[in-house]
């Protein structure tokens, strides 16, 4: 199996040459309207937004950033193809503009954006993301009621662009079995409340392309990749930055095309490239012993699995995970300028085949409730 991944340093218009109803699913966190941090991005493409802070008019500033993100989002449901899936992580903003100190809600204004872009919205997911130490004092501090509460979430949006997806054909249908989740990363993975993803550092040089990056955690986007697409599909991601969303779309067997807009990203993805691989088969080993790790706890609780994996050999609780198969990678190559391209393992690792329960010790040490950090 092979998967290709290219990268298109300029803007968003970019996503013109990408055909109609092509792309299975998008993963994306935009610049934040209303964080500082951002302010120049949006200004270098539209100056009314630079003169909308000065004179302390905080809305309408935030509504001419959002007017620039609107086209992105009418151009993701162009792409994407009947059923597609679009995920969009996105953080409220709270700012003083003038004397004026106020909530800016994104998630609200991008979400009734794509709603009118023709998105048919799905249950959001809110990301808790604890970003304050416990001693922290916002507004007034124990005095009322000049005091305010923290942003300490982000939203995850997921909207639908049509119907269903539906799979008819006989390799859509065993790729889709191929591609399914164990029955607890499932009931874990589909809550409206994901606890534990620490929010990505980025290490950028001093004289790096915007110094301080938003980029979500690997493993957020690997878990919505591995939730809404199956192996083979296409993932778009319009604002790349140091590529999160291609390289757990690398890690799931699963295409990329990424768009950004600052070429000085480049030299960052191309530097992680190196360790992709070996970090990726990381995580899908991490998979396998969490796997067996509720094996054996359930075990001695409930007693014997009614269903064998095909492919593993060991137990599992659903029919559905009986193909389920995850691609270890094998090689990932240079193969163009702005092109990487993924070989994938086809057959299963030997360390599990039909060796599960020798491995049962040595899982219940390596599963582990914390998240793997990429990059």
């Amino acid at each position: 199996m092979r998967s290709t991944h290219k990268i298109y340093f300029n803007s968003s218009a970019n996503m013109r040459a990408i055909p109609s109803s092509s792309v299975h699913l998008v993963v994306t966190s935009p610049p934040y309207p209303m964080i500082e941090m951002w302010d120049d991005m949006f200004v270098h493409q539209n100056n009314s937004i630079r003169n909308a802070l000065k004179k302390g008019d905080g809305l309408k500033a935030f509504e001419l950033m959002h007017k620039i993100l609107d086209q992105v989002w009418q151009e993701l449901y162009r792409i994407l193809k009947n059923g597609g899936i679009a995920c969009i992580n996105i953080g409220d903003a709270t700012r003083t503009v003038g004397d004026n100190f106020m909530l800016y809600a994104n998630h609200s204004r991008i979400l009734g954006s794509l709603i009118k872009a023709g998105f048919s919205a799905l249950p959001l997911i809110l990301w808790r993301k604890p970003t304050n130490a416990p001693n922290k004092f916002m507004g007034s501090g124990m005095l009322p009621a000049g005091a305010y509460v923290t942003l300490e979430h982000e939203y995850i949006l997921i909207l639908r662009k049509g119907s269903k997806r539906e799979f008819k054909s006989t390799q859509e249908k065993q790729t889709r079995r191929e591609s399914a989740l164990f029955w607890e990363e499932r009931n874990s993975w589909f809550s409206d409340v994901w606890l534990g993803l620490v929010g990505t550092q980025q290490k950028l040089k001093k004289n790096a392309t915007r110094l301080r990056s938003g980029a979500f955690p690997f493993e957020l986007a690997y878990r919505l990749v591995n939730m809404y697409s199956t192996k083979g599909d296409t993932v778009v991601d319009p604002f790349l930055g140091t590529g999160t969303t291609m390289w757990s779309a690398m890690a799931s067997g699963r295409n990329c095309i990424g768009f950004e807009i600052e070429t000085g990203f480049g030299e960052i993805i191309k530097a992680n490239k190196g360790t992709v691989m070996a970090l990726s088969n990381e995580r899908i080993q991490q998979r396998i012993y969490d796997h067996l790790a509720y094996v054996e706890s359930r075990s001695a609780d409930k007693g014997k699995f009614k269903y064998t994996n095909r492919n593993y050999k060991f137990p599992i609780m659903t029919r559905q995970e009986v193909e389920l198969f995850i691609n270890p990678l094998e090689s990932v190559k240079q193969a163009g300028e702005n092109t990487l391209e993924v070989e994938y393992v086809d057959t299963p690792d030997h360390e599990f085949d039909g060796d599960w329960q020798q491995l049962m010790p040595a899982a219940s040490k390596k599963s582990k409730s914390g998240q793997l950090q990429l990059f």
